[in-house]
């Protein structure tokens, strides 16, 4: 066994300039995004992947369940991009709702889809996943890779860890996801996650089963009400 006192310990590159300039850019940044979408309302956040096209059925199902969840009142956000992103945005718009992205930038670009009211770009993911948590009442998910898988778990981890207040999480795709689910299965098993961890989530394909839960869990848990017409502060250069 090796003691301690034998090791020679690496070093590596210290730039204290570098870790203001990065902290004072990460504020900046996180600030104009809280302003962007002061008042955007209750949301619903949809989580899925940016590479299946229109043709495809969980772009169908995406976007017939965004039309659905924005008739009960809420603004769908999702991260602004192609694919169950649009699909969900364009949900919002069929159904004369409003549609908010918060997009990455990247070094590929990728652009705002067509069917947004309001968007803001962010640096970088962790900032994004603050915004798209920060306004929501309930989080979908979508199939997708592994920035959706991120996006699902760590809603879900803050959910469980109480983090944030317990917000319906639902799962569209069954098929899509039964491995996931298999695995959720191996992790209770094996007692990782607790036994009534799965109480945190609902697996469905049906929207209108999704639909009553989003009414109990999310507009009568907490008290939602119609909005009212605000007023902005002209003296902190808000607009309606």
């Amino acid at each position: 066994m090796t003691n301690s006192s034998e090791i020679q310990f690496l070093d590596g590159p210290h730039s204290r300039l570098k870790e203001l300039k990065f902290t004072i850019q990460t504020m900046f940044d996180l600030i104009r995004g809280l302003r962007a979408l002061h008042f955007i309302g209750p949301c619903i956040t949809f989580f899925g992947s940016a590479r299946f096209q229109e043709d495809h059925p969980y772009y169908e199902l995406t976007r017939k369940a965004a039309a659905e969840f924005s008739k009960l009142g809420f603004t769908i956000i999702t991260g602004g991009g192609p694919g169950l992103m649009e699909a969900a945005n364009r949900g919002a718009r069929d159904a004369g709702g409003y549609s908010v992205g918060c997009n990455i930038q990247l070094p590929v670009e990728q652009k705002p889809n067509p069917y947004l009211d309001k968007w803001v770009y962010m640096s970088h993911f962790f900032l994004r996943k603050v915004l798209l948590v920060k306004y929501s009442f309930a989080f979908v998910v979508m199939p997708g890779g592994y920035g959706t898988l991120d996006e699902y778990f760590e809603a879900l981890t803050l959910i469980q860890t109480r983090k944030i207040k317990d917000f319906p999480i639902i799962i569209f795709g069954k098929a899509y996801h039964k491995e996931l689910l298999e695995h959720i299965q191996v992790m209770k098993r094996d007692g990782t996650i607790g036994d009534q961890d799965e109480r945190f989530y609902l697996v469905t394909d049906d929207i209108a089963e999704a639909a009553e839960l989003i009414k109990e869990k999310s507009i009568k848990q907490f008290g939602l009400k119609p909005r009212r017409k605000f007023k902005p502060f002209s003296w902190l250069f808000e607009h309606r």
